[in-house]
């Protein structure tokens, strides 16, 4: 009887395997097929999708480590990503004005830590004036002009213990909670109209979604990273830019000391659609059908974007990167600028009008200020969050009827004028943003964080304000986290291959819910 030998078996069993192989590859799509050849040429060896901040520090720090072989793909007609100005008034009084990031938040406290987006700004002269939200600030009620100072000190002493609390359970491993929960576990519990303009002004104002809507915790640490020196951070200062280049400058004249004249480096008008990833590589599609491949792609874009599906992954992103995408929230911040023919108001540089719904155009700041535009005639109004998309969902007819009744409550003795010019950016429903930026609810945990920031199969790269733990919805945090994962990509590449970023497959509870 003939008998094979092992050598035979062991030939025939390699066959079959390559042959099972084959028919794999032939049978998936014609560019699944092209990203798994090694043969494949590519445009670069990193796409870096975004010219935000995130998105040019993460190619400057590429550029740095020595691998210059990327392509910035960028939506827009412009680097800057939410850094964006737009011409505001009517001729011979029109300024640029920042629609979208307007502050250095914390600059430097002696020789401590500086705000990397501070040193930007000083390295391109970028122009910028102090804000004093506390000390020039006017207040209005429905009936004019009100004095509830004591009620805005209060607020500011119970922010302070908000934060401060919250620092103290961190060591001990306590739960964390809305800050709603923290508020009233040091005993606040807001209920005039003053009372509740004065809170959201130092809570909603900054985080852009209200205390309900917003971890104890995270807020809290991310304003003492911030903002208190004696908790690492930088300094209170902020300073708000007026330079009418717009913020953006900063971020360009950045990318171009490192791009210089090579535009073949920079793709703008390039909106992503798909992105396909394996082991092999990545290929991008653009919305004009325009395909792009690299070893490499670096995902800046906002967390809002990748919660509405405007980009689709092929295959789709795993359950534990998902699970944090959906977990996090997307806040929104709107300005609404008016120009009159002449100044009517305050004049401090603030104004805050306590309405009897919380948050109703309550934060309001003069550009006809010494310190910023002097003779401008210029004033906006800041809402956030649900409020936000509230109005985005209004004729501006209606927003504008809105606002200019509560200028009227608050300047009683005199008759508003319809303003010369009336603008807002709709950030909820802008389809390359989808709101302002991030915020961290109370149900988001630090394994989300991590899976949020988390590579997919060694190719596919997270970076953005979102993905930063300490200083999420910040521009200082989009920029860390450029650098951070400018400088894994390129480990990556100098080292010829790499394990990528930690993350968890599944989020847990501390302890198993008892449901009986």
């Amino acid at each position: 009887m003939y008998r094979p030998t092992a050598l035979m078996v062991y030939r025939c069993i390699l066959i079959t395997l390559w042959l099972q192989f084959i028919f794999f590859v032939s049978a998936l799509p014609v560019e699944v097929q092209t990203i798994l050849s090694d043969a494949t040429v590519k445009d670069a060896k990193v796409l870096i999708l975004g010219g935000g901040v995130a998105g040019i520090i993460a190619a400057r720090t590429l550029h740095e480590q020595g691998i210059s072989d990327f392509l910035i793909v960028e939506a827009r007609h412009e680097l800057g990503g939410r850094m964006m100005n737009r011409p505001f008034g009517v001729v011979d009084h029109e300024y640029s004005v920042e629609v979208g990031a307007n502050w250095v938040q914390g600059t430097r406290t002696g020789n401590g830590p500086v705000n990397p987006i501070w040193t930007l700004a000083k390295k391109h002269n970028i122009i910028t004036r102090r804000s004093h939200f506390f000390e020039s600030l006017s207040t209005f009620d429905e009936n004019g002009p009100a004095d509830f100072s004591g009620d805005f000190s209060t607020a500011v002493r119970n922010y302070n213990r908000l934060t401060g609390s919250a620092g103290a359970r961190i060591p001990k491993g306590l739960v964390d909670t809305t800050a709603r929960g923290g508020y009233s576990m040091v005993g606040s519990k807001p209920l005039t109209a003053h009372e509740m303009a004065a809170e959201y002004f130092l809570f909603d104002w900054e985080f852009s979604q209200s205390p309900e809507e917003t971890s104890w915790l995270a807020s809290s640490w991310a304003n003492n990273f911030t903002f208190r020196p004696d908790a690492g951070g930088f300094s209170d200062k902020n300073r708000m830019a007026v330079d009418q280049r717009g913020f953006k400058a900063l971020i360009q004249h950045e990318a171009a000391e490192f791009s210089g004249s090579e535009s073949s480096r920079v793709l703008l008008n390039s909106t992503v659609s798909i992105i396909e990833y394996s082991a092999k590589g990545v290929q991008v599609t653009l919305t004009d059908g325009t395909k792009l491949k690299a070893n490499h792609a670096i995902c800046t874009f906002s967390l809002g974007v990748l919660q509405h599906d405007d980009v689709r992954f092929i295959p789709s992103l795993p359950t534990w990167k998902r699970e944090a995408i959906h977990s996090m929230t997307m806040g929104v911040f709107t300005k609404i600028f008016l120009q009159f023919q002449q100044k009517f108001w305050f004049d401090t540089e603030m104004g805050l009008y306590a309405d009897r719904e919380r948050g109703r155009y309550a934060v309001w700041q003069s550009l006809d200020h010494d310190d910023f535009f002097p003779g401008s005639r210029l004033i906006f109004v800041t809402v956030t969050g649900s409020f936000s998309k509230r109005i985005e969902a209004l004729p501006n007819s209606a927003v504008k009827a809105e606002v200019l009744s509560v200028l009227q409550a608050m300047c009683p003795n005199i008759t508003i004028p319809q303003p010369i010019d009336f603008y807002f950016h709709h950030w909820h429903s802008d389809p390359l943003f989808r709101g302002s930026y991030s915020n961290w609810p109370a149900n988001f945990l630090p394994e989300h964080s991590a899976n949020l920031r988390a590579n997919v199969d060694e190719r596919l790269w997270f970076a953005g304000e979102a993905t930063s733990k300490r200083y999420f919805g910040f521009l200082h945090g989009a920029y860390y986290e450029g650098e951070a994962i400018g400088l894994a990509v390129a480990d990556c590449i100098k080292g010829g291959g790499c394990v990528g970023l930690e993350h968890a497959e599944q989020v847990k509870n501390a302890s198993p819910y008892d449901i009986f």
